[in-house]
């Protein structure tokens, strides 16, 4: 049960980070001791919209492949309006993304919606389904992976971002063991660095100071491929009780996100409440570095690594269940 544990884990770190998320880690330890919170808090935990958008998604997604870009915008624009309307969209949304689905929602083509030189987390926070959709091919996942972040966040890091979170969790999904990890994400940085995936994004590369599609996207993987050195400088010398994001980034744009939450992860590979504990005691984007965190620990080890009782006190339990009953 991958899937179901990669949608619970995202939610259970979106949850646990949240109250956290604008606070130093010095009040973090004073406010729950030196490992952080351990539990969930209320009952309902309520999520933030990291999950919302998530959520928002996979309703985007069709039941079965393929995906096409025409349909899938529909989808993910009728997703993202209902969202950025609904009475629940009160937990500290990113503007990127309440801006361009207001745009979205004003009936504007997404291609002048998007916000153009932005590579907030919001990109890749809510990636997950395209990673854990199975039978996609390899080009139709990147390829969706990148559009649905191209729908907000239109700079080429949140596109590579994004599809290197997406891969991740696929990946890890499907067996990598999570040492490989860091070395699967550069070689893919390497490998994706000239590929534009044109069918999809169509023209979101042409502005001004960029001279080709392939220049464009090359910009987006250099950035994810320094965050990720920075990530295998970070565990080539591990420290536990050292925040993560002294070494990765605070997570608040796309690349350090997926850096640090990886880095979150493979500091407790086998050890879930104490990895989404160090992942929301961080000075940095807290509940979306847990989320990201929570997704590829689910995504390894599945819905049984995580305390039986939490998805019972979830928020919105309902729908991360029937998308992981779908998608397993």
């Amino acid at each position: 049960m991958k899937a179901t544990g990669s949608l619970f884990g995202l939610a259970y770190g979106d949850a646990m980070g949240a109250p956290t998320e604008f606070l130093s880690v010095a009040e973090i330890v004073r406010r729950y001791g030196e490992r952080g919170p351990l539990e969930l808090v209320g009952d309902p935990a309520l999520i933030t919209d990291d999950t919302q958008m998530t959520l928002a998604v996979a309703r985007a997604m069709p039941a079965k492949g393929p995906l096409e870009p025409g349909a899938l915008e529909k989808a993910l624009r009728e997703q993202f309006v209902e969202w950025v309307d609904s009475p629940e969209n009160n937990r500290a949304p990113g503007m990127t993304c309440l801006r361009a689905c207001e745009l979205l929602a004003s009936g504007l083509a997404w291609r002048k919606a998007t916000g153009e030189t932005s590579k907030g987390c919001g990109a890749n926070m809510r990636v997950a389904p395209m990673g854990l959709m199975p039978g996609l091919g390899e080009v139709e996942r990147a390829a969706a992976a990148q559009f649905q972040a191209a729908l907000t966040h239109g700079h080429p890091t949140a596109l590579a971002a994004s599809d290197l979170t997406a891969f991740a969790i696929h990946w890890l999904r499907n067996g990598m063991r999570p040492a490989e990890l860091p070395d699967a994400l550069r070689e893919r940085c390497f490998e994706q660095r000239t590929v534009y995936h044109g069918d999809w994004l169509a023209d979101l590369w042409a502005r001004p100071g960029v001279d080709s599609p392939t220049d464009f996207i090359a910009r987006g993987w250099d950035e994810c491929l320094e965050a990720v050195d920075a990530l295998k400088a970070a565990l080539a010398a591990p420290d536990r009780d050292e925040d993560p994001c002294l070494r990765t980034g605070e997570g608040w744009i796309a690349e350090e996100a997926l850096a640090t939450a990886v880095h979150c992860f493979l500091l407790f590979p086998d050890e879930p409440v104490d990895m989404l504990a160090r992942a929301a005691t961080t000075a940095g984007d807290s509940d979306s570095i847990a989320c990201l965190a929570g997704a590829f620990m689910g995504a390894a080890h599945g819905f049984e690594c995580w305390p039986a009782e939490w998805s019972q006190r979830i928020e919105h339990a309902d729908e991360p269940a029937r998308f992981g009953r779908d998608w397993d």
